[in-house]
């Protein structure tokens, strides 16, 4: 049970056990209010498709939330139930005392120190029904490092409670198409996410615009969707960056296309915003592991935990908030067709580490959870 339509934990790990010729029943909310009402119930037997069902509700997120965990009201017995949030857990703990499950799990995809604000009363609930799923669940699964320590930090966790099992995001890298040596001459960035103001994309969009006033030619593919996004349309064209120069391709649904328009770019950005509330700061980005895997070398600001190992390591450049530096940073990582086939073989060595294939099974043997 889950929040988002996007690729991420719960859509690989329903992938891998779906394959193994699992049974499975998959559950999906609206995780922001773009994604609409409704509510998909998916159930999958012998590798394939069984059941499919929508739920529609008169409300939208974050209103949703309170109802997510009901939907459906009978879910049925199942041998393990992962919960990719502290509501969707708590409906497996419930689910266990009516012993409908004899294993319980909490995959937490993100750490926000104040979620609804600080000292909010949603915040404040919020909180307590982490900690206790971090207490009570039979396991708990985190991104990163990062996200165990702020966590067990602020709900002050006991010594015996479950210990954290770490998953970073991961990719399908047997199915990713990748960049080829002669992308470096499409000049294309890439960047995919959500629209709103923590992404700065705004940013990105100022140093198109620098980059074009320079004489210089370089496109960008803006991939999802957001509230922001009108705006981030709108200030594109003001500052005179034509369709073709400045593509917005909206929501993609099948993460199969979105890898194909990865694999066509040259640069993949992540223009975080570096504010201290973001929890891109304790996240493990998705969107950084679908850049790796495609082989694009990437341009970021030092905001998630792993941007100094990517700078290291994985061919990455860390830039500042800042558009003439986006700008320049951009301009050099398209000035040497040397460097970027270095910076491509660096992020491409780098992606094994995080092959979905490798992470799910050895995360299930952990649990003693292995399909069969």
């Amino acid at each position: 049970m889950a929040n988002g339509f996007a690729d991420g934990p719960a859509q690989a790990l329903r992938d891998y056990l779906v394959a193994q010729g699992s049974s499975v029943f998959a559950v999906a909310h609206p995780l922001s209010p773009e994604d609409g009402k409704r509510h998909l119930v998916r159930e999958y037997a012998l590798g394939h498709l069984v059941a499919e069902r929508e739920v529609r509700l008169p409300l939208r997120p974050p209103l949703s939330f309170a109802v997510d965990p009901w939907i459906p009201l009978l879910p049925p017995r199942v041998d393990a139930w992962f919960g990719f949030n502290p509501l969707a857990c708590m409906r497996g703990l419930v689910a266990r005392v009516q012993r409908r499950t004899p294993f319980v799990a909490l995959w937490s995809v993100d750490f926000v120190p104040d979620r609804f604000g600080p000292g909010t009363p949603p915040t404040r609930v919020y909180d307590r029904l982490d900690r206790m799923c971090c207490i009570r669940a039979d396991a708990r699964i985190e991104l990163s490092e990062a996200a165990r320590d702020a966590r067990r930090r602020r709900h002050h966790l006991p010594a015996d409670a479950p210990a954290a099992h770490i998953v970073p995001m991961g990719a399908w890298l047997s199915r990713v198409p990748t960049t080829r040596p002669e992308s470096f001459r499409q000049r294309r960035v890439v960047y995919l996410g959500h629209l709103v103001p923590r992404q700065g994309v705004a940013k990105l969009i100022d140093a198109i615009a620098e980059l074009a006033s320079r004489g210089e030619q370089i496109a960008a593919d803006i991939v999802g969707t957001g509230p922001l996004e009108a705006d981030l349309r709108e200030h594109a064209r003001k500052l005179g960056l034509a369709d073709d120069v400045m593509h917005f391709h909206g929501f993609v649904a099948d993460h199969r296309e979105v890898e194909v328009i990865l694999s066509e770019a040259s640069i993949a950005v992540a223009p975080y915003r570096p504010t201290d509330d973001t929890f891109t700061r304790y996240a493990d980005p998705g969107k950084l592991k679908s850049y790796l895997a495609a082989g694009l070398p990437i341009v970021l600001t030092d905001v998630p935990p792993n941007a100094g190992e990517l700078q290291r390591e994985a061919g990455a450049v860390l830039v500042d908030y800042d558009r003439a530096a986006l700008a320049d940073a951009l301009s050099a990582s398209l000035a040497s067709a040397e460097l970027w086939a270095e910076r491509r073989a660096a992020a491409l060595a780098y992606a094994r580490r995080f092959d979905w294939a490798e992470l799910l099974p050895g995360l299930l043997r952990d649990l003693a959870l292995e399909p069969g």
